[in-house]
């Protein structure tokens, strides 16, 4: 009998893994609903859904390895990284999926300063890596043109095999929105490959905007991180990232 591994699991979600079959357990059915959607419509390769039962969602594992972790430097090889950002390009081109997305540009710039706010009281960082990083992330606040973006695409996310994509995962966040949002989260925390990553997007990605994004990620996600019983202050994490671009004029 196959052991029962615990994927992650906080007081939102849990994600179990038995053998070859993840078990996602999802109070919320809107996220598995999206995310049956989005992987039928994605044109890049995706779990195969074994079968779904409220609150749960079976899919098979996919073969391969991820990119990385998050804290730690990535193994993968330069071409890997580029056929991911092909990858994504791919996602990027294909025709909208036919629901809104959650990127707001007025949603976005208060949810920064309350999470701001919040960092500045309870003392976790230094207020100038704060401030700093308040004004870099201001960058991303800015009108775009939707497309269809996988909305979590962590380094954990996207699965390759001999060079090649074999595979992106989890996908309850797809939806309309901000390209460079995507192109930022696959980099966050592993900023040196992000050159390998557009050589494969191609022409059109805005380094400063991908910047932005860094910061605004892991200004707003800090304090879910704590509460939820993650620790953005591991090395290589979110704090990490912040002090990092806090530091650079």
């Amino acid at each position: 009998m196959d052991d029962v591994q615990v994927v992650v699991a906080h007081s939102q979600r849990a994600t179990l893994r038995v053998g070859d079959v993840f078990l996602k357990v999802d109070g919320d059915p809107a996220h598995a609903d999206v995310e049956v959607r989005a992987m039928a419509l994605a044109p890049v390769p995706t779990p195969a859904i074994l079968w779904r039962e409220p609150p749960v969602l079976a899919i098979a594992a996919v073969p391969g390895t991820a990119l990385g972790v998050l804290g730690e430097p990535s193994t993968a090889s330069s071409a890997a990284w580029a056929a991911a950002g092909a990858a994504v390009r791919r996602l990027h081109e294909a025709p909208l999926p036919p629901w809104s997305g959650r990127l707001n540009i007025d949603d976005l710039a208060a949810e920064l300063e309350r999470e701001c706010a919040w960092l500045l009281a309870d003392g976790v960082l230094p207020a100038e890596v704060i401030r700093r990083n308040h004004e870099i992330a201001r960058t991303a606040l800015r009108p775009w043109k939707p497309v269809f973006i996988h909305g979590d695409l962590q380094i954990t996310h996207v699965f390759v095999d001999d060079d090649e994509v074999t595979g992106i995962i989890d996908w309850s966040e797809a939806a309309p929105g901000d390209a460079m949002f995507d192109l930022a989260i696959l980099t966050l925390g592993h900023e040196e490959r992000l050159d390998d990553l557009l050589e494969g997007y191609g022409p059109g990605a805005d380094r400063d905007v991908i910047r932005a994004w860094w910061s605004l990620r892991s200004l707003t996600a800090s304090r879910w991180l704590i509460e939820h019983g993650f620790d953005p202050d591991a090395p290589g994490c979110e704090f990490d990232v912040l002090r990092s671009q806090g530091s650079q004029g």
